[in-house]
């Protein structure tokens, strides 16, 4: 791409705070989750010191560094707590928020409609039908895990072979399949409900359904850590693609963009974030919808710079939001609650101030 063409990129991207102050902010948001995973590890129906935490940790790592393992002045609870309990489950919230919000801020920009969400192309409802399907079959948590997961990918791949089947590849038509795919999955998930056991089964997969991290494990983590990893670099690589591809097929063409190639790695990218997400965690709403609005509000529309900020504030949302749920009341409070409280009247606000402005 030549240089006039970066330039015209960058002006149709808008206006955006400067590289000194994006730096200083994102470092400053990267240290704030640093301290809210410290600090969400103290908080729980076990309270734990924070030298306490910061102190089991260190040993930690220093023991996977191959160093001697060193006195424990802790309380020997304090330590099955922090890593059996509230460090897995915290990790995984920090993962599945940003993978969320990342999958969410980069389907607005390939969609060029900042009314997408990463459920668009059915994932997650296929995710939902795989969970249900295997509590039915009284499946372990991996088998739950894992057939949401291939369930997820399975209606993705369905949504996006219609449009080749009608031989009309255009986003409008892939849209279209992707609300034809979600309304058989959702038809699908009723019968599975009417026909479930409504004392056991029934009470299981409303409760997977509507979210939640209780049972998160070190296997969980690392079974879905490192897809979510590698998508995601890939996803923050590609921002300056997806900041083409959001001015336009002719403008992205004009730059010399390969709209198809390029869309569709940012798609399997954003689907397998989505799929990764929703297998260890259920179906969350409103995460991956708000908060690359709140990102662009915060650094501007540039993908440049709002991708790697929509990563972390997703991460800092959902650290918050499962830290409530699991520590403010007695009963484990599902996820989606608590997203659509916070999100539904943020998202709301967006509007009236986007309205405002136009007014």
């Amino acid at each position: 791409m030549n240089i006039g063409a970066e330039e015209r990129a960058r002006q149709l991207s808008g206006r955006t705070m400067s590289n000194a102050q994006y730096r200083l902010l994102l470092t400053g948001m990267i240290l704030a989750l640093a301290a809210m995973i410290i600090f969400a590890m103290c908080i729980g129906r076990y309270p734990v010191k924070v030298v306490d935490v910061v102190r089991v940790l260190w040993a930690r790592l220093k023991t996977l560094l191959g160093a001697a393992e060193p006195a424990k002045n802790w309380d020997p609870m304090s330590e099955g707590v922090i890593l059996t309990l509230r460090l897995p489950r915290i990790i995984a919230s920090v993962l599945v928020g940003g993978a969320l919000s990342l999958s969410g801020a980069a389907y607005q920009g390939v969609f060029k409609n900042p009314l997408v969400s990463p459920d668009l192309l059915g994932v997650s409802n296929g995710a939902c039908v795989g969970a249900a399907i295997a509590i039915l079959l009284h499946l372990n948590d991996f088998g739950i895990q894992a057939l949401a997961f291939l369930m997820g990918i399975g209606t993705v791949l369905l949504t996006m072979s219609i449009p080749r089947l009608m031989r009309n590849d255009s986003v409008t038509m892939l849209v279209l399949s992707g609300i034809i795919v979600g309304g058989i999955m959702n038809s699908v998930m009723g019968i599975i409900k009417y026909v479930a056991d409504p004392e056991t089964e029934l009470a299981d997969i409303t409760y997977w359904i509507m979210g939640t991290l209780k049972k998160a494990t070190s296997t969980d983590v690392l079974m879905v850590a490192l897809p979510i990893l590698i998508t995601t670099v890939l996803l923050l690589a590609m921002r300056w693609q997806i900041n083409l591809l959001s001015l336009g097929d002719n403008e992205a063409k004009t730059l010399g963009v390969r709209i198809g190639l390029v869309r569709g790695i940012i798609i399997l990218c954003s689907t397998l974030l989505t799929a990764c997400a929703v297998c260890i965690c259920g179906t969350i709403g409103w995460v991956g919808l708000v908060i690359p609005h709140l990102a662009r509000m915060i650094v501007g529309p540039d993908n440049l710079k709002s991708l790697p900020m929509t990563w972390v504030l997703g991460s800092m949302f959902m650290l918050v939001v499962d830290t409530v749920a699991r520590a403010a009341t007695s009963l484990e409070i599902p996820l989606s609650i608590l997203t659509g409280i916070i999100g539904a009247p943020f998202y709301l606000y967006i509007l009236v101030k986007q309205r405002m402005k136009m007014s």
